[in-house]
């Protein structure tokens, strides 16, 4: 053995030495890791030709070897690792020669690009990750952070600390709008740290907090870092979960489990929510600490606000928070107990079977006994007087057609216990009466009889769905009912929105916030995929850029708006009616909701095509599809690469050494607590991406193989790689922020101040590791 190290060994210590060297070299990372793989894959196979790299593997005809089988251990389990005593013997690395696993590489590399970057399932996930960089870019354009940055100045300033607390803030608002970490640092540190520092901030802690609020943007939903992270966690989650449950003597994963072996993208940006906000409330309050003991290095400072009505802490408090809570309370508590529901009585032609909450029972005995390890006895035998009730019944879990009889005693039933009003008249109207409380909060001066009207209008609504309309009455009936409050509650809206515009606060916040909202929205509710969502977000930035690009020409910039209102208009219209018109029979109101809906369509589309030319014509929509592009190219470059960096560490049982290792731990919380140190460190040297398609896919298979929670583990990973952007030396944050530094921050200033939020970091992942129930509390709520 050359070294004495083993030959694979020595391959996984030139792949990372090639890798490393590419890194440093100046090139490209996309280029760098495939030219890595490339010349890694030359170095083994020529050392391999020599003779010089040989692999110690366990002799499997030795007496030895066929006696642990015989004794019942799985062949696959059985690894040096576990157990060194058994005899080995010396092979090459590559047991079938260099020139066979070049011609496997150059096989595999066409079926691996095909199956995740052109045509595979999650090709339409990924491009989820054009769209959402160009909604960032976009944002990032029009200059939001901006006055972001002046306007939380003035209501955190006066605070111990309150600037770095601002920049958390915004760089929390930034992250779950803009998603961009260079972006968002490069904003924060050219408006923010001058500012800091002139006002006696120290450079450490100004900094730190500027690097550290800007990486938020990898953890806060929609992030680029849970799209990728995502589409990788769900291939590996299925694949590993099938391999378990076929050592299990299972046939599928779906028996083993009792459910689908799945985690989708939208369900990890529902777990990411809380962790999120968890690291930017944990930025903020040691901002807010150390200004306590450091008073004279993170002093208030009072901004002079010099528009906006005077508003007083009793009054704040009533429309800002306790108005709020009893209307979102009010409506909660009126769901809770039935006066808000669904109102569909819609009853299927054949009956609704419920599904057995019950495990498959047919299995091996091998199988049953890891099933009742996995599920305990009593679910194992509850499952088992279940199925054979249902088989003594005489019954099956297929549906039937029903009789006339029961099809009216059905929909007797339904209409019954339907909802007296419906839960989207309630959230419509519900928001209507949160802006209203808002706008009386920002202007208390001013005359509350417009508003009071739009309450009277709220309050006619809910009467007219709970005395009116009837469940079961269709779109266009309901809409005529409900027309009266709503041009009422419109023209309320109206006078709210000219008062809400006088404050600096809700002009600068409300814009991207429904954005924000809309696209996390769609996804956390289970409305849509990412992909749509994310093609939401970027048409809505572009009409939002396009709208503060027309004020600041001093132009009017109302069929902006008025495009916005009809994409509103289309998915209100899309809700209430039946917009399909090959059906053989079409009712008079859904011809007319498709028409007011195509008419909608079409000028929301020329309102985002007008928005394009505004951006175009001001030069700002060239340089955001070029950056667009640039970004998105080498995300899809960087992806291809590490397919053939990856296909080199299997083709010299690389990926096989390290797992073998992995599963030779007896604890798989000890062995996920390994992986996440390596990932730790390697971020200290390596960029998130190439920790995601280089390293993940290796350690996946023994991670995701394992009995923790899928959403749990990819959260915990995407929180960790968030620290690669923190770490020096190659902590992309820092480089940055050292590029739009002033002369008098030095790099040890800067590499002083992330120390603290490092640690925050480490103590967040700790937070998740203790309390796994932050991670998974908002995707259980939902899914109920």
């Amino acid at each position: 053995m050359l070294f004495g190290l083993d030959g694979v060994e020595i391959g996984l210590i030139i792949v990372f030495l090639s890798l490393f060297s590419g890194i440093l070299s100046g090139f490209p990372v996309a280029f760098a890791i495939p030219g890595a793989g490339l010349i890694s894959f030359a170095v083994i196979a020529w050392l391999d030709s020599q003779g010089l790299l040989i692999h110690q593997a366990i002799d499997q005809g030795s007496q030895a070897f066929k006696d642990l089988v015989n004794s019942g251990v799985n062949r696959d389990s059985i690894s040096h690792f576990r157990y060194p005593d058994l005899p080995t013997i010396g092979v090459p690395v590559f047991d079938r020669g260099w020139e066979t696993a070049m011609d496997r590489n150059l096989s595999f590399i066409v079926n691996r690009m095909n199956e995740r970057v052109f045509a595979g399932q999650s090709i339409e996930t990924l491009l989820a990750v054009l769209m959402f960089v160009m909604m960032g870019i976009t944002l990032e354009r029009s200059k939001i952070a901006n006055d972001l940055l002046t306007t939380m100045a003035r209501v955190f300033g006066p605070l111990p600390g309150g600037l770095a607390v601002s920049v958390v803030v915004v760089g929390a608002f930034l992250a779950a709008s803009t998603g961009i970490v260079g972006a968002t640092v490069v904003t924060m540190g050219l408006l923010s740290l001058p500012t800091m520092l002139r006002n006696g901030y120290s450079a450490e802690l100004s900094t730190g907090v500027i690097a550290a609020s800007g990486t938020l943007g990898q953890i806060i939903p929609p992030s680029i870092v849970i799209v990728l992270l995502g589409t990788l966690a769900g291939d590996l989650y299925s694949a590993a979960q099938e391999t378990r449950a076929q050592g299990f003597g299972c046939t599928d994963a779906l028996t083993y489990l009792g459910r689908p072996a799945v985690v989708s993208v939208g369900t990890l940006f529902q777990a990411a929510l809380l962790p999120g906000v968890l690291l930017a409330f944990l930025y903020a309050a040691y901002a807010f600490g150390y200004a306590l003991f450091n008073p004279s290095k993170a002093p208030a400072v009072h901004i002079e606000d010099p528009d906006g009505e005077v508003i007083t802490r009793r009054e704040g408090l009533t429309w800002f928070l306790a108005v709020p809570v009893v209307i979102i309370g009010g409506l909660m508590l009126a769901a809770e107990g039935g006066l808000i529901g669904k109102q569909d009585v819609t009853v299927s032609n054949y009956s609704q079977v419920d599904r057995l909450d019950a495990l498959r029972t047919n299995v091996s005995p091998e199988c049953q006994a890891a099933m009742i390890e996995l599920h305990g006895q009593s679910r194992w035998d509850q499952s088992v007087a279940d199925r054979a009730a249902l088989a003594e019944a005489g019954g099956t879990e297929e549906a039937r057609e029903l009789t006339e009889d029961e099809m009216r005693t059905a929909l007797a039933e339904k209409i019954a216990n339907a909802a007296p009003v419906g839960s989207g008249v309630a959230t419509l109207f519900g928001l209507v009466l949160l802006t209203l409380a808002i706008a009386r909060g920002v202007k208390p001066s001013a005359s509350p009889t417009p508003l009071l009207i739009g309450v009277a209008g709220v309050a006619l609504a809910f009467a007219i769905d709970a005395l009116v309309i009837t469940p079961g009455m269709s779109g266009a009936p309901k809409v005529a009912l409900l027309m009266i409050p709503l041009l009422i509650t419109l023209w309320s809206l109206k006078h709210a929105a000219v008062r809400m515009a006088e404050n600096d606060l809700i002009r600068v916040v409300f814009p991207p916030l429904v954005l924000i909202i809309a696209v996390l929205g769609s996804i956390l509710g289970g409305i849509t995929n990412p992909t749509p969502a994310a093609a939401l977000g970027a048409g809505g930035a572009i009409m939002l850029a396009a709208y503060r690009k027309l004020k600041d020409e001093g132009n009017s910039g109302q069929f902006i708006i008025w495009a916005t209102l009809a994409l509103a208009a289309l998915i209100l219209v899309g809700i209430n009616f039946d917009l399909r018109m090959n059906q053989s029979v079409v009712t008079a109101g859904n011809v007319i909701g498709f028409v007011i809906a195509y008419g909608a369509y079409m000028v929301a589309g020329i309102g985002l095509i007008y928005a394009c030319i505004v951006l175009y014509r001001n030069g700002v929509l060239s340089p955001i599809v070029r950056e667009t592009a640039k970004v998105t190219s080498m995300v899809f470059t960087i992806l291809i690469g590490s397919q053939l960096l990856n296909l080199v560490v299997i083709s010299f049982g690389g990926e096989h050494y390290i797992q073998q290792f992995l599963r030779s731990f007896d604890n798989e919380f000890t062995v996920f607590l390994l992986v996440m140190l390596v990932l730790f460190l390697l971020g200290f040297v390596l960029d998130f991406l190439e920790i995601i398609y280089i390293v993940v896919p290796i350690v996946g298979p023994v991670i995701y193989g394992g009995s923790f929670d899928p959403k749990w583990v990819t959260i915990m990973i995407a929180v960790n790689l968030q620290t690669s952007f923190l770490t020096p030396p190659f902590g992309f944050a820092l480089f940055y922020l050292r590029g739009v530094a002033p002369p008098t921050v030095t790099t040890g200033h800067i590499y002083r101040g992330i120390i603290p939020f490092v640690l925050i970091q480490v103590v967040g992942l700790a937070l998740l590791w203790f309390a796994p129930g932050i991670v998974t509390i908002v995707p259980d709520l939902i899914g109920n």
